[in-house]
């Protein structure tokens, strides 16, 4: 059996403190693997019969096993703490104190008010203290909170709160740019549109010198 973590509980708690963790029953669904995709196949099945889909058609027969499975072990995998990225953090010995950025991190996610992709692109800088983390983990914690339903203001607090917790550093940035299907595929129809938001807390937020140099950075 796969534990949670002691990044992941510590990361969670965090996030429940501030108000911002999805509104998830459970610290993990006890419902086995394989019973929670029948589940979830059976109840896909019946909508597609309410929408008078001939689920027996060679094309559709199979789709509520793919949803599923696509829901369970990919765009919603992130509801599960156990699927909480394994973290590399080394201790800060070469003294750093310069500015850490990543730019254009992709973020594929799920509108929990529509359950229609929402896409985009972020950036994530930090300034070291204590802790340096491995880069990737930045892009997998980013992939591991887009894996659930989600709304982007919420999104982007939780990445950065989560790496204040796991960096110990309060001087932590991230602006986001998405594009929301719900947006552009149903209701106005806007395809042009775009939403950022943004999050910067310690010298991001105090040292206009830091605040500019992150800006200019993300739009080199």
């Amino acid at each position: 059996m796969i534990k949670i973590s002691k990044e992941a509980l510590l990361v969670r708690s965090a996030l429940l403190s501030k108000g911002l963790e999805n509104p998830i029953l459970k610290e993990y669904n006890d419902i086995k693997e394989k019973e929670r995709e029948l589940l979830i196949a059976k109840y896909i099945y019946k909508i597609m019969c309410v929408l008078n889909l001939d689920v027996k058609n060679d094309s559709l027969k199979q789709t509520p096993t793919r949803i599923s499975k696509m829901y369970n072990n990919e765009i919603f995998s992130g509801l599960d703490y156990k699927n909480f990225p394994k973290i590399t953090l080394i201790d800060n010995i070469i003294k750093s104190n310069d500015m850490i950025l990543i730019r254009d991190i992709i973020l594929i996610s799920t509108c929990e008010h529509h359950f229609i992709t929402i896409y985009g692109k972020a950036t994530i800088a930090y300034i070291p203290k204590k802790k340096i983390i491995g880069l990737s983990k930045i892009n997998r914690i980013v992939q591991f909170y887009s894996k659930r339903p989600q709304i982007q203001e919420r999104l982007t607090k939780q990445i950065l709160v989560v790496l204040q917790i796991l960096l110990e550093t309060k001087d932590v940035a991230i602006i986001v740019h998405m594009d929301h299907f719900c947006v552009k595929a149903r209701g106005v129809c806007d395809v042009n549109s775009v939403t950022i938001t943004s999050c910067l807390e310690g010298w991001f937020k105090t040292k206009k010198s830091v605040r500019d140099e992150f800006f200019l950075k993300n739009n080199m």
